[in-house]
């Protein structure tokens, strides 16, 4: 673990590293990089910073304001396990080159301030977050598309649809939604996930487990030990750098879209969360619903209060509402419950132990960016526990078989990325607290995702509507 810059300067001389690669995150979630020999890297290069053009990043800088500084933490550093060169990477904060001050827009520098503001409430000191991303890997992948065409094919060996394929054909595929644990040869990925841990494992990321996930063609999860919010937030954009490099490795190609195949399972991001004070879990009562405290009961009330807001951060994409679906196997229902998978908010029952108590929300997915995302659902549950949100009465039946009555009387989420936009600029003042979020990133958010992404999707002819409606 390196702490400080000498730290940092002595890894790169006892390791022979030739390259450091300097990190950081839009406010969409891609990572950007660039690199520097390592002779270049001294003292001065954690004063001074490094500078680069914040008008060339999505929702940054305009060009008349593009100069901005990156000032690497020296606590984030590891050896790239992926590139021949040794390499050591870090991951930066960006700061204003002129007024030294944090930039606003930096989604790290959110995360870090939601951090803050649970201390300055006194509520508790720690908040600890346990995403679950799932993904896909596939043998090949097209896409495409223009004026008169539009189309994508991914396909992998293990998928159903290639029962019947006349060449490089052993069988055993995994049919649609059954792919949740069989043992080799019919999980095909075992060696590769196996690999994507050991890198992960080499960069210090606690792996906890690793399976098949529900569907064909090569759905897969790796679960990473809980951390603290931003650390929890850097170990996913690293494990998302290292499941994408590795399969490229490999000559295979993972992606975290959360809806990539028709009729099967989505990729979610079903994401743990508890608050701690003093060392102490506040989340757990012995004589509270599945052992939740008030304080766990509340933080769930601002979940399901604040969710349709949550999701424009959770759920950033048009795609993800391809897997949040009503009528469905999907996290979309406004309760809670113990152990039951259909609602939004789950308490899981696996431990006794009250250090395990915790809140899952299951509706988010790995296409989000994780920074702005966890400091949403804090800051949702924070202002449950100020204003005392009462999440009402839990349910633990099967909320996809109930009675037409009972189930008119369950609320869901959006069903569009534009409704959730239009729900995060109709409550987004709990997200303003402590100057946590401000005014101007979720309006450049709003703006790029309804400009480039919403636009761009609806007025595109979709295939299938040539199936629907061409010979009419």
């Amino acid at each position: 673990m390196t702490e400080t810059v000498k730290d940092v300067l002595d890894l790169i001389k006892e390791n022979e590293i030739r390259m450091v690669d300097f990190r950081f995150i839009d406010p969409f979630g891609v990572w950007q990089h660039f690199s520097v020999s390592a002779r270049e890297v001294s003292g001065d290069t954690f004063e001074d910073g490094l500078g680069f053009d914040g008008s060339s990043i999505r929702g940054f800088q305009t060009i008349d304001q593009s100069d901005m500084l990156l000032i690497p933490d020296t606590t984030t550093t590891f050896i790239d396990p992926i590139f021949e060169v040794p390499t050591a990477v870090m991951i930066c904060d960006i700061f204003d080159p002129l007024t030294r001050q944090p930039y606003p827009k930096d989604p790290r520098y959110v995360a870090k301030k939601a951090e803050a503001y649970l201390k300055q409430t006194g509520i508790a000191d720690t908040s600890f977050f346990g995403p679950e991303a799932e993904f896909f890997v596939f043998d090949h992948v097209r896409y495409g598309g223009g004026t008169n065409s539009s189309f994508y094919f991914v396909d992998s060996t293990e998928g159903w649809w290639n029962t019947g394929r006349e060449t490089e054909n052993l069988g055993g595929q995994i049919q649609a939604k059954r792919g949740y644990f069989p043992a080799p040869p019919t999980d095909t990925l075992q060696d590769l996930r196996s690999l994507m841990v050991l890198a992960m494992e080499d960069v210090g990321l606690e792996v906890e487990v690793h399976h098949h996930e529900v569907g064909t063609a090569g759905q897969c999860e790796i679960d990473l030990r809980f951390d603290t919010l931003t650390r929890m937030a850097d170990k996913l954009i690293t494990y998302k750098y290292i499941v994408k490099s590795v399969a490229r490795q490999y000559g295979m190609s993972a992606t975290f879209m959360p809806k990539p195949l028709f009729e099967d399972n989505g990729s979610g991001m079903h994401t743990h969360q508890s608050l701690w004070k003093n060392g102490n879990t506040i989340m757990h009562d012995e004589a509270g619903y599945a052992g939740l405290s008030d304080v766990a009961r509340y933080y769930i009330g601002g979940l399901l209060k604040h969710a349709p807001a949550l999701l424009a951060f959770a759920a950033p994409s048009t795609n993800s509402y391809k897997r949040l679906v009503p009528g469905y196997e999907a996290p979309i229902n406004l309760v809670y419950s113990q152990r039951n998978r259909s609602a939004i908010c789950r308490i899981p029952m696996y431990s006794g132990s009250p250090k395990a108590k915790r809140v899952e929300f299951r509706a988010p997915d790995p296409s989000c960016n994780p920074y702005l995302a966890f400091a949403a659902m804090l800051m949702a549950g924070i202002d449950g526990i100020q204003n005392q949100i009462d999440p009402g009465a839990p349910i633990d039946k099967d909320l996809y078989d109930l009675p037409p009555e009972e189930a008119a009387k369950i609320t869901s989420t959006p069903t569009t990325l534009d409704a959730v936009l239009d729900a995060l600029e109709a409550d987004k003042d709990f997200l303003l607290q402590g100057d946590v979020f401000t005014e101007d990133l979720i309006e450049a958010y709003v703006a790029y995702k309804r400009e480039e992404e919403i636009d761009k999707v609806r007025l595109r002819p979709h295939p299938h509507e040539f199936s629907l409606y061409f010979d009419i």
